[in-house]
């Protein structure tokens, strides 16, 4: 029935070059990015010629400046161009993200000789990054960390092991956490580590329950040497360029859930649509009807929260507490909406000839990575009530 299919999402842009950006990425979405998700995911299967494609496209750098290559658009535009992609599949949305994290600390804190030097090949060149700040003893007390930086001369000798690290192995370069100074938040340094590096190695792959098109694994530095050049920020300033990047990676794993989510709307509509019992479509009976009311509501009232504070931090204001209720709020919307897409869609639902158990799959994941939203609670409850007390 046309009038029950899924419609393309009327989206507020402020901008016409903004408009055209989102048409060219439904565009790509539906031709490159959603044909092959399916049997990618099954097979785990990395889809390194679409991220080629993206960057070629000018995907991987849209909120940095255009004079190193990036897209100049506002944090606004590029989320709902991450919930796009994400809709069509998550690995897509989620590597935009997570290459857009790894190059926020060059972007941000750089010199102008590194920016001008790594930044058009980062943003443009079709390079791949990771974000390398969780250890297999640190993650969500990430200043605990022990990767360690050791200053030999006009270089550093970085020596651990990074957990949980997206395009962990695949990666052309690392955005990585050390410890060059005292314990604490204030010891720890970022660099900028080439993924041909000598001594960096990656463990395989995580087996996951979903997500498995996007490698996930453990990075092994063994003595890899860098040149101080590639040191971004001070040193003992690494934490506070870790936490300012999660700031905004955590806005990309809102939309990113928003597309996931709406993924699933939209295959339990189509379902609804389709599917008849006792003489009519499903989608004619109450209990389902506001079912998909609350879904959609839900999606909704995610979609205008991050990009609340999307707005925020394009205004230069603080939005760190509004990044943390986005994440909280946009994943365990995506967690709550794919459970009931499975339910709509009944015993398909629950087999792989229909996505929405994929779907299922793939929300679990966005309540725990770039900070748990347990971790995401206490961050509001600080801005809130002020910190606990020790």
């Amino acid at each position: 029935m046309p009038d029950r299919a899924p419609q393309p999402v009327d989206r507020q842009l402020p901008t016409d070059e903004a408009r055209d950006l989102i048409s060219l990425v439904r565009d790509i979405a539906q031709r490159e990015v959603a044909p092959a998700a399916a049997e990618e995911e099954d097979a785990g299967r990395f889809p390194r010629e679409l991220f080629t494609l993206l960057s070629e496209s000018g995907l991987l750098g849209l909120p940095y400046d255009a004079e190193y290559g990036g897209g100049d658009q506002p944090y606004e535009v590029y989320l709902q161009v991450l919930e796009e992609l994400a809709t069509a599949r998550l690995t897509a949305g989620l590597g935009v993200s997570v290459h857009t994290l790894a190059s926020y600390a060059l972007a941000a804190y750089g010199t102008k000789e590194q920016q001008a030097e790594h930044l058009p090949a980062m943003l443009g060149g079709g390079l791949l990054g990771a974000y390398c700040l969780s250890e297999p003893a640190s993650g969500s007390d990430a200043a605990s960390l022990r990767t360690r930086a050791v200053r030999d001369g006009d270089h550093w000798v970085i020596t651990g092991t990074k957990a949980w690290i997206t395009h962990g192995g695949i990666a052309d370069f690392y955005t990585v956490m050390a410890r060059t100074g005292e314990e604490g938040p204030r010891g720890i340094t970022a660099f900028l580590v080439p993924g041909d590096a000598e001594g960096l190695s990656a463990a395989a792959p995580e087996k996951k329950m979903g997500m498995k098109g996007s490698p996930t694994a453990q990075v092994h530095l063994d003595g890899v040497r860098v040149p101080d050049s590639r040191r971004l920020g001070e040193e003992g300033q690494g934490f506070a360029i870790a936490l300012s990047a999660l700031d905004g990676g955590r806005l990309g794993i809102a939309a990113c859930a928003v597309g996931l989510a709406q993924a699933a709307l939209d295959e339990a509509l189509r379902y609804a649509a389709e599917r008849r019992q006792f003489g009519r479509p499903i989608a004619d009976f109450q209990g389902l009807r506001f079912m998909l009311a609350d879904m959609a509501t839900q999606i909704e009232a995610g979609r205008a929260l991050y990009l609340a504070a999307a707005r925020l931090r394009d205004a230069g204001r603080p939005f760190a507490k509004q990044a943390a209720m986005a994440k909280l709020h946009c994943t365990d919307t995506a967690m709550r909406v794919t459970t009931d897409a499975v339910q709509i869609l009944g015993g398909y639902g629950y087999t792989a000839d229909f996505p929405a158990e994929r779907y299922l799959r793939e929300a679990k994941v966005l309540q725990i990575v770039e900070g748990t939203n347990q971790i995401q609670r206490m961050v509001i409850a600080r801005h809130l009530a002020g910190p606990e007390a020790r």
